[in-house]
């Protein structure tokens, strides 16, 4: 079975309230990874056509900030799949009512993994790619995959391999104390 990407395209709009903001007066951060937390469950459910649970999320960077009484949009579908898993592709857009300026606030990728009734991972549609912008999403997903395992094992290789007494040196220049060592 296949299904195409358009089959699981998802807007979300909500207008941003006051009881969204943090200290700053701005909309906090958490408020919006929750919207695209629903936004990537709903795009992996509709593709998988069963339950999904976020397993990772990729490039959270909030390149401009989101003020109260904005109109946010929150666009995903699904990028790539895996067998058991789907990578969804979000993009975050504010638009302010009065004036209509609209910036693009970031873009994220959510990892999902579709369930069974046993809670258990479970086979996905494979993912039609109908057009390039298709194709360059799923490429690009596999790209983020590929990228995502070096580093891990680098960062693995690399923490078995310090030591905590060679390695001190390195803390002189940077913003830290050191208390008791």
């Amino acid at each position: 079975m296949e299904k195409s990407v358009d089959s699981s395209r998802t807007t979300l709009t909500e207008l941003m309230i006051p009881s969204y903001a943090n200290f700053g007066g701005r909309v906090h951060g958490g408020i919006l990874l929750s919207l695209m937390d629903k936004v990537a469950y709903a795009c992996a459910a509709k593709h998988a056509g069963t339950y999904c649970v976020t397993v990772s999320v990729d490039g959270v960077n909030f390149r401009q900030p989101v003020e109260v009484g904005e109109l946010v949009s929150l666009m995903g579908s699904v990028n790539y799949v895996g067998r058991t898993s789907l990578v969804v592709g979000i993009k975050v857009i504010a638009e302010n009512i009065k004036t209509g300026v609209v910036k693009h606030t970031n873009t994220s990728y959510f990892t999902m993994v579709a369930k069974d009734e046993n809670e258990q991972p479970t086979e996905v549609p494979r993912l039609r790619l109908e057009n390039e912008e298709d194709a360059r999403r799923f490429l690009e997903a596999m790209k983020r995959r590929e990228l995502r395992t070096a580093y891990g094992e680098h960062f693995d290789n690399a923490r078995t391999r310090m030591h905590l007494r060679e390695n001190l040196h390195l803390l002189q220049n940077e913003r830290c104390v050191l208390v008791n060592m």
